[in-house]
């Protein structure tokens, strides 16, 4: 899609005067209301501030957006209770005011709220215009409550315009072109009835039962009587000659000769690189930390792979009949049980989520994520790395010597980043759950067979799975430095 985006006239769109709330809440759960806003404050705003005065800000907007019953409440997932969906809304919403924008742009901000929830959001919003803000929001179907907080009022059907101006006025102008509100009928709904093309093949077919039209008794409808795509073109027409437009296209003139449009940053932050990334260090820290799908549940099916391994080669030995089954060993240990780390995509894809939409609004840059998320996952990495390491080393019994135990687990734990780092790429490329498994499997496959183990590697075919493949592999380099470095097949040194 191409075109021009104007501010009052002016090509002006820079980050910190323009937010924009999407229509999905994409929040990290494993984070309280709090935790959530004082990381995007810190991500964002100046580092002159101190932590204090950064404070006050994050309790301003909390309060802001009436969120201080909850503001310590996890946000919530797949396996911690969290917030309703409307204080998830007002969340989102938190976290692109914090900066103070002069313009707020929202996805449909009511979709999936029952209606206090909604009434409650938008009244929100209308709180946070009255700051000398403007808010637009696309809406469907707001109640009657939530419609009479509209300040102004923009109908679209097909592109074009059916009405622009004073919410209030809208009633009066339907009544002026032939379609009266019925009494005691929610604005919003006869609106959407008049202008709504997407049944008018239904409408017919309705119009010519009998039995149906009896019943809904046309003649006391007028509205039944004309398909919407008629009625659309009858609104359009006495819009576009009424003095509603005049006075919209007025204001408009008035508007692009106004000076000293606001300022923004070319970036949507005006943190440093650094204080970027111990804060996103930090909070991606905290969400490992919490979630038990992303490393606790890996930690502990390692360890129990690992006893698996280490019973069933246990003091496997160094006869000649023990060539095969150490070197089955490493191939399970190099491979099969660095596989499992597929298992981290679920959590990859729900950071990713919240990644794609801090970095389109500036918040942070590309490697700025990549560092944080390998400086964040480090502990983990360590921790399952040595856990399986030392079981699998020490009941399989490779070759003594502490040097050659250091070399196993650096090793093991070059695997593990290895598959962790593949799952990401995946996750950044293909975001889809199910398709992201299966790529990433297929991956992890490939190393798999052209590791050295299933055939030897100066057996490969030459081209493509010898060069470059085997080359790229981390599997094969993990089996000969397993096979030659710490033992597995030690009877031939």
């Amino acid at each position: 899609m191409t075109g021009n985006v104007l501010i009052n006239g002016k090509k002006r769109l820079d980050f910190g005067v323009v937010a924009y709330v999407t229509q999905e809440d994409v929040l990290l759960g494993t984070l309280t209301v709090r935790e959530t806003i004082s990381y995007s404050a810190h991500l964002r705003l100046p580092t002159t501030l101190s932590k204090e005065e950064i404070d006050e800000v994050v309790e301003g907007t909390i309060l802001e957006m009436g969120l201080q019953d909850c503001a310590d409440k996890l946000i919530g997932n797949w396996h911690l209770r969290g917030i309703s969906g409307g204080e998830k809304k007002r969340v989102s919403i938190a976290l692109e005011i914090l900066t103070r924008p002069r313009l707020l742009f929202l996805d449909e901000p009511t979709t999936g709220l029952d209606s206090a929830s909604a009434f409650f959001v938008i009244q929100a919003l209308r709180t946070t215009a009255r700051d000398w803000r403007t808010v637009i929001c696309s809406i469907h179907q707001p109640s009657s409550e939530v419609f009479d907080l509209f300040d102004d009022l923009f109908l679209l059907s097909s592109g074009e315009a059916v009405y622009f101006g004073d919410a209030k006025k809208a009633v009066e102008f339907f009544a002026q072109a032939g379609f009266p509100c019925p009494n005691r009928r929610n604005p919003s709904d006869h609106f959407l009835r008049c202008i709504n093309r997407d049944f008018d093949l239904v409408h017919a077919t309705l119009k010519g039962s009998q039995r149906i039209r009896r019943e809904i008794q046309v003649a006391s409808d007028p509205l039944m009587n004309l398909a919407a795509t008629r009625i659309k073109e009858i609104l359009v027409e006495k819009y576009r000659t009424s003095e509603y437009a005049t006075h919209t296209r007025r204001r408009i003139r008035e508007l692009a000769n106004v000076k000293g449009l606001p300022t923004g940053s070319n970036s949507g932050s005006e943190a440093t690189w650094w204080k970027q990334l111990a804060t996103l260090t930090r909070r991606s820290f905290v969400n490992m930390y919490r979630d038990i799908g992303y490393y606790w549940l890996r930690i502990i099916v390692y360890i129990m792979v690992s006893l698996c391994v280490g019973t069933i080669y246990f003091d496997v030995g160094t006869s000649y009949s023990s060539i095969l089954a150490r070197g089955a060993c490493g191939g399970f240990v190099s491979g099969f049980m660095t596989f499992m780390s597929i298992g981290s995509f679920p959590s990859f894809i729900e950071e990713m989520k919240v990644f794609s939409r801090e970095r389109l609004n500036g918040h942070y840059g590309n490697a700025v994520f990549i560092l944080s998320n390998f400086f964040s996952s480090f502990p983990f990495l360590v921790a399952v790395s040595v856990v399986a390491a030392t079981i699998t080393y020490y009941m399989v019994k490779l070759h003594s010597g502490f040097s050659h135990y250091v070399f196993y687990c650096i090793n093991l734990f070059g695997c593990i980043a290895v598959v962790e780092s593949c799952m990401m790429v995946v996750a950044a490329l293909v975001p889809n759950f199910l398709m992201g498994i299966i790529t990433g499997a297929g991956i992890i496959g490939i190393m798999m067979m052209t590791s050295g183990f299933f055939r030897m590697l100066p057996d490969l075919p030459r081209a493509f799975w010898r060069y470059p493949i085997s080359y790229i592999n981390y599997g094969a380099w993990a089996l000969q430095v397993i096979n030659s470095g710490t033992g597995f097949i030690h009877i031939f040194h």
